[in-house]
Order: C-alpha cells, then structure tokens, then sequence
C-alpha cells in the first residue's frame, strides 16, 4: 500500500537522498540537520533558560532509572509542562536540572548529586549515569529545576562484579497498547518487590488514538487531535511517548523499579525487518522513519550513552551482569534480520524460510552472544528478547504452519544459538520473550521435530499489559496449541506479567494475570506457576 510521504523535515530529507539507504545519517557530514547531531553539548546552540520561566509543573510524565552496574544506575526525566504539544510547552532553551540520589526516601544520606542540562535538541529528556554508588543498594533519587521538584523514584544497584548473591528477583513486561485498555499489570508491578523490571518490546504502538482513547472510552477527557493519526515523524513519536508516559500506572512501574528494556517492532513500525518496512515506501522514507523513532526511543528509555543511535542505527543490545549469579544477554531481533520468509505471517515452512543464510540477529550480534556465553562464569544464562524461540505449530497435521515473524521464520538462526549454547556448555540457558499477548511456557528442545529429544533450556513468555484487550483464559486454539506441541507446558491468554525468583539452586517463574483492561481496578492473581532447577534444563511443576 503506498502511503503519503510525512511531514519530514527537509533536512532530513535532503541527508536521507544524499547518504542513501545504508549510509543515511552514518557518515562525516549526515549531521546537518541539528534534530540528530549528538554530540552534545558542542553542537548545541540553545540559550540558556529560566526556571522562573516556567509556571507550571515540568515533571508530568515522572521518572524512571535503568540498566544497573555495581556501582552506577541511569537516571531519566523529561521536562513536559505541556506534554500534549510539540516541545513539550517548554522555550527553545537548555535548562539546568539539578539530580541527587540517596540511600534514603528522606534523603537524609545522599551518596551523590550533581547537575545535568535538558537540551531541546533531545526534547529536554535528561539522561544522568549516576556513579559512585555502592553495589546492589536500594537508592531513591529526584529532580530539581528552579523551584519544582520531581516525584521520587526508587532504585538498586546491581552486585559487585564476582559475588554470589543469594537471590534475584525480577519482573517481565511487553505489549502496552494504549487504545486496547487500561495498564492495572503495571499498577500491581509497582507493588512487587522486584530488583528489576525488563521490558520486552512494545513499549508504545504506532497507532492513531482517537480522542476517547480506544477502549478506555474516557469520558473524563478528550485527548488531542495530534494522537489521530499514526506515528511517522520525530515530532509524532515524541508526543506518542508523552501519551504513554502520562499514565499513572506506567509512571508508578517506573518509579518504583529500575528497567531493562529492549524493542520490538511497533515502536517503529508494525513487524519491519532490518530496513524493509511494512508498507511499499521509498527507501529514504523508512529510514528517516526509523532514525525518528529511534532517536525517540532513547529520549525517553532509562538508557546509557553507549545505546544513542546515530541517525537510523542503534546498538540496543547489551550485556548486564548480577555478579555470579545471572548474566542478562539483551537481544534486538529487529534491527539486523533478514526479511520475513513468504510474506510474512503464519506459512508453511519451505526452502526459503529454512535457507541456513538467514538471520534473525545478523551476524555480528550472533558472534556477540556466543563469545558472551563462552566468557560466562554465570549460574544462570539468561537472554531478553522479543519474539517466541520455540518451535509453535497451528496444527497437529503435517502441513502445519509457523510463524515467519518469530524465531520459526529463521530456523537456521536459531540452531546456531542452541548449537553455541551447547558448544559453550551453557549452564541453565533461559529465554525472555513478549510479543505474542499471551503467557507460554516451553521447554526448549535440541529438535522440536524430536519430542523425545534432550531438552536444553526454558523460554518464559509474558502476555502483554494490554494489548488484544481483555483477553481469555483458554483462546480457540488452545487444545490444538497445547497437542501440536509437546513442548508447551502452559498457555493462557490473558493479560498481565511474569515475575520470576532466581536463587542459585533454582528458578521460580508466577504467571500472573488480571481478569480486564477495559476498565480499571482489576485484581491479580497467579495462574501458574514453574520451577527450573540448577542444571536440569527444563520447567518442573511450583
């Protein structure tokens, strides 16, 4: 379907033709469109402003904190008085906010303070790697401009490099459509004591939102015509992050955990492959589109300096350490894949889905991960990331049919994981993935073909905040789900989270649930629960 070409500025429109569709943004001169230079502060150009220019509150959309060392944490804020209008209510001005992170919620005992500017060039988001911190801590930590004070968000450190921690507990999280409901999983996550949260893709859709907001039917408000229309220009993923932000329940998970997060696809657009979009677009479209969203992604992600992108290029993937005890491998299945097999969707599997070249994590960030698990002192082996890993047949006959957007699209690519996985005697290898809407559990097997073959790890995967809407306990396809695959140990659609307890002998994973989204106040209870033990790959039953 060919579409409308956006509103895109002409500089970058100019850089997109220029560089082309592999160098847009990459090389010498790609910065001359001043919305993507990031070598901030030099190239910034902006007055300095006054506190006193601002009378209404600019920490709307709260705080956040992210990807833990033993010593350090990312702090995050956006200042947004008005955080419905393009920049955010705030002057073209840079602005000093002050920051300081305590070892109390009174902030009697500061371990660190200091100052960072709000540049309108990054749509004044602040990003401060706090250092200097003591290892897996609790902290708490605010904001200051002028005379206005940020909420308090709530934070920990991760262990020192080498110990042995007792325990580790954490959260998992994707899929949080704003139009197809309310957030009440994130309201129960903030109540969870949780060493962190790790979001799974999804964060935001780039959807229209109508002004009732969906399947919220807000009566209480009418959101603004800029959210009608779907997301393609860095000004609508700006405001599109602003609407998700603005939600309580979301801003309360924030505060009261730090976050890991990864993307899927509709934080740029809907099941795009490396630089192959959904819809039939020049090329130069897509990329300005993905270097739009990308660049929005960082601004509002709890993220480090390392993860700027540089114009549509982001290195998302990253490896997190909670001393001997778990080692996180973060993987962007997105960024670096070939284009979905067949079309896309759910086909039957041939020579060209199973073509050994294809890749769903490029090359570069496959020898990234299998160097990482040959290096691994870990217990536990632990990957984030999107899509489902495990093999998922739609029918108990032989002309089954496979998802070309997960993990079943790019077999060759996965056997190359579980073959380094093996190479490098892994110890209790566990997968994370969201995407699906729906809570699975499976046992990951060196031949799904095989039911009877060893298995060699676990994937947990958590259903989605909202999105699908409310959801059921038992789908259509549940019986022929859980037949045509041996290796499903749990399936439940509904909405919610997995939390999962890590202790050096073992591992238990809560599939949690709420019954409704299109309205709030759920409760929540557990529908599953599963343990894994100390080197028997595999769930057993909680």
């Amino acid at each position: 379907m060919t579409q409308t070409p956006p509103a895109h500025s002409p500089e970058l429109r100019a850089a997109a033709r220029h560089f082309g569709r592999r160098g847009f943004l990459t090389a010498t001169g790609a910065a001359t469109a001043l919305a993507f230079a990031f070598h901030l502060p030099q190239n910034a150009h902006a007055a300095e402003g006054s506190a006193r220019g601002l009378p209404d509150d600019p920490f709307t959309l709260g705080v956040a904190s992210g990807d833990p060392l033993p010593d350090s944490v990312v702090l995050w804020t956006r200042l947004a008085p008005s955080p419905y209008e393009p920049g955010n209510g705030m002057p073209r001005a840079r602005f000093t906010v002050e920051w300081e992170i305590a070892e109390d919620e009174r902030f009697a005992r500061v371990a660190a303070r200091g100052q960072a500017a709000a540049h309108p060039e990054f749509n004044h988001t602040v990003h401060v790697e706090a250092g200097g911190l003591r290892p897996e801590r609790l902290y708490h930590y605010r904001f200051r401009v002028g005379t206005w004070i940020s909420p308090v968000g709530r934070t920990r450190t991760a262990p020192a490099a080498g110990s042995e921690p007792g325990r580790l507990r954490f959260g998992l999280v994707s899929c949080q459509q704003y139009t197809d409901g309310y957030w009440t999983a994130h309201k129960h996550l903030a109540e969870e004591d949780l060493d962190l949260v790790l979001h799974l893709g999804d964060y935001l859709y780039e959807y229209p939102v109508d002004s009732a907001g969906g399947a919220r039917a807000y009566t209480d408000r009418t959101l603004p015509a800029v959210f009608a229309r779907e997301t393609e220009t860095l000004t609508d993923y700006r405001l599109r992050y602003a609407l998700y932000r603005s939600d309580p329940d979301l801003r309360a998970a924030h505060a009261a955990h730090p976050f890991v997060v990864t993307w899927d696809d509709h934080e740029a657009d809907n099941n795009y492959a490396g630089d192959t979009p959904e819809n039939d677009v020049p090329p130069e479209e897509f990329l300005i589109r993905r270097a739009s969203a990308y660049r929005a992604y960082w601004e509002n992600q709890p993220l480090r300096a390392p993860q700027r992108p540089s114009g549509h290029d982001m290195r998302l993937y990253r490896r997190l350490h909670y001393g001997r005890l778990a080692q996180f491998d973060v993987l962007d299945t997105r960024q670096y894949r070939s284009d979905q097999a067949y079309g896309d969707g759910w086909q039957r599997p041939g020579p060209d889905s199973e073509d050994p070249s294809r890749t769903l994590t490029g090359s570069s960030q496959e020898r990234w991960l299998l160097d990482g698990w040959r290096s691994s002192t870990a217990r536990w082996n632990i990957v984030p990331q999107q899509v489902t890993f495990a093999q998922r047949r739609n029918s108990t006959e032989k002309d089954y049919e496979l998802s070309m957007d997960a993990w079943d699209g790019y077999p060759a690519s996965r056997s190359r994981v579980l073959d380094g996985a093996a190479s490098a005697d892994v110890r209790n290898l566990v997968v994370l993935t969201g995407d699906v809407h729906v809570h699975y559990a499976f046992d990951l097997k060196a031949d799904f073909d095989d039911p009877d073959s060893r298995t060699v790890g676990a994937e947990l995967v958590t259903t989605s905040i909202s999105s699908g809407k409310d959801g059921t306990e038992r789908p259509a396809d549940w019986e022929t789900y859980m037949a045509a695959n041996p290796h499903m140990r749990f399936y439940d659609g509904r909405r919610g989270y997995v939390t999962v307890d890590l202790e050096p002998s073992g591992a238990r994973a809560d599939f949690k649930t709420v019954p409704y989204v299109t309205s709030p106040g759920a409760g929540l209870t557990t529908a599953a629960s599963f343990a894994i033990e100390d080197g028997r790959p595999g769930l057993q039953g909680a």
